[in-house]
């Protein structure tokens, strides 16, 4: 189930062992509920990253809570161990990165996207994720990642399909990198041991490996499009139907959090010490993400092409426009 979206339709079986990838916080019931404050009580699966750092920050600063929304967010490996959560009704939200909900979306799994998540900087050697490696590695650039091995939080994703774009960029083979599953908060320590030859990494498991000595070989975000629209919080389709009031609350109060991230970067960094082990030593030095209050379809279309000519989407290319617009 972490590994991938395949056998989503029958997420409602599997999705009760969720609980046991998150953290300390329990999945919540299978819909929306009212508490005795008169609020909404509405459960979130996210990522531990940087990247959700706008959630935090938005409802700490009241965005939701002025909008009658009382969130609870449970913690998971990725995207993918998300999405079955958020279709059996255990979550009525998630963050996912937008190749899992593609792929959910090609098996005909009923997921929409409802706000925008987090983008790529843009910046080539500073985007918020990396292929990193330890300081004495032969690897010099992405095309040396042939023939390696690589850990990426989830397989066949976003991960391994931009990092295979670098390394088609820089002259390499794609075909020929090996990748391998780890948490995040698990590379700099598997990278530092050399377990594997290469981590892709986003905060704060990059900082913590660059104070190990990591050094940066590959941006595949930026190098795949500098405006890439990483993640999306998302519904299912059925919850957007039945509760669309519901669905606008938690998607206006989630454009402001996003604004607000942009607007108050250093606030946005400060917030990631309620949600991950990261230190104050290290938390100036973060890559933030961009985050915009729109996807950019145009590089959605570009990811969702090179994950048909990766071949994860079994030969159905998604239809982008109805998945996230």
């Amino acid at each position: 189930m972490q590994r991938r979206v395949f056998g989503l339709v029958t997420a409602a079986v599997v999705v009760v062992g969720l609980a046991g990838c998150g953290s300390s916080d329990s999945g919540g019931g299978a819909g929306a509920s009212s508490g005795g404050d008169g609020k909404t009580q509405v459960t979130v699966g996210v990522v531990p990253i940087v990247d959700v750092a706008p959630l935090y920050l938005g409802q700490k600063k009241g965005f939701f809570g002025s909008r009658g929304l009382d969130l609870k967010m449970v913690s998971a490996q990725g995207g993918a161990a998300i999405i079955p959560g958020v279709v059996s009704g255990q979550f009525q939200f998630g963050f996912s990165n937008t190749t899992s909900l593609m792929l959910a979306r090609t098996k005909g799994v009923p997921v929409k996207s409802v706000a925008n998540g987090a983008a790529s900087n843009g910046k080539v050697g500073g985007d918020v994720t990396g292929v990193a490696v330890k300081r004495d590695s032969p690897v010099k650039s992405a095309k040396d990642l042939a023939d390696r091995t690589v850990a990426v939080n989830t397989l066949q994703n976003i991960g391994d399909t931009t990092v295979r774009e670098s390394v088609r960029k820089a002259g390499g083979d794609p075909s020929k990198v090996k990748f391998v599953e780890i948490p995040f908060d698990q590379m700099p320590a598997a990278l530092d041991d050399g377990r594997v030859d290469a981590a892709w990494m986003g905060e704060p498991a990059m900082t913590i490996a660059k104070a190990q000595g990591a050094r940066v070989v590959a941006s595949p975000f930026a190098e795949t499009d500098p405006k890439l629209t990483v993640a999306t919080y998302f519904t299912s389709t059925k919850l957007a139907q039945d509760n669309p009031s519901l669905v606008k609350k938690f998607a206006e109060a989630m454009t402001e959090s996003l604004r607000y991230a942009s607007e108050h970067p250093d606030e946005a960094r400060r917030i990631l010490t309620t949600y991950t082990k990261i230190s104050d030593e290290v938390i100036d030095d973060l890559t933030l993400p961009s985050w915009p209050t729109e996807v950019d379809l145009a590089s959605l279309e570009k990811l969702a092409s090179l994950g048909e000519e990766d071949g994860i989407f079994g030969g159905k290319k998604p239809d982008v426009g109805a998945l996230f617009s």
